[in-house]
């Protein structure tokens, strides 16, 4: 069995989070540092081969109304770029309020200024993949 990959898509940092081996919890994230689209790409890809990932989903932002706006559209893009880059299979995933909702968890748990900044992105990756996670069980 492969894992899945979460992917939070951001202009100067990348969350990650990768499924367990079941494919039922995360059980590693990581962040990428770049604003460079073809870096994170490669990065990714270097990442996917090591942890035996079958398969990415890519979160999209969308407005609270279900529109897509710019940001979406970017993300579409990177996830095709993604998708050839890999030969994985990509899938979009909404991915509304996942930011929020880790800024959230890290006040919770205390994590405050240069701490969150380096780890809200994997949190919000982790909440992509723990929501598809929870699709595919269904």
């Amino acid at each position: 069995m492969k894992r899945i990959m979460g992917v939070d898509y951001g202009d100067a940092r990348t969350g990650i989070a990768v499924s367990d081996l079941l494919c039922s919890i995360v059980g590693a994230t990581a962040v990428i540092h770049s604003r460079n689209a073809e870096k994170t790409i490669s990065q990714i890809c270097e990442m996917a081969q090591k942890q035996d990932v079958g398969e990415i989903v890519v979160g999209l932002p969308k407005n609270m109304d279900g529109s897509e706006g710019p940001r979406a559209a970017l993300c579409r893009e990177f996830a095709q770029q993604l998708e050839q880059a890999t030969g994985l299979p990509v899938r979009l995933w909404d991915e509304r309020r996942t930011t929020v909702e880790a800024h959230n968890i890290l006040s919770q748990h205390n994590y405050h200024g240069k701490k969150r900044k380096d780890t809200v992105d994997a949190v919000a990756a982790s909440l992509i993949l723990e929501g598809y996670l929870a699709f595919r069980g269904r």
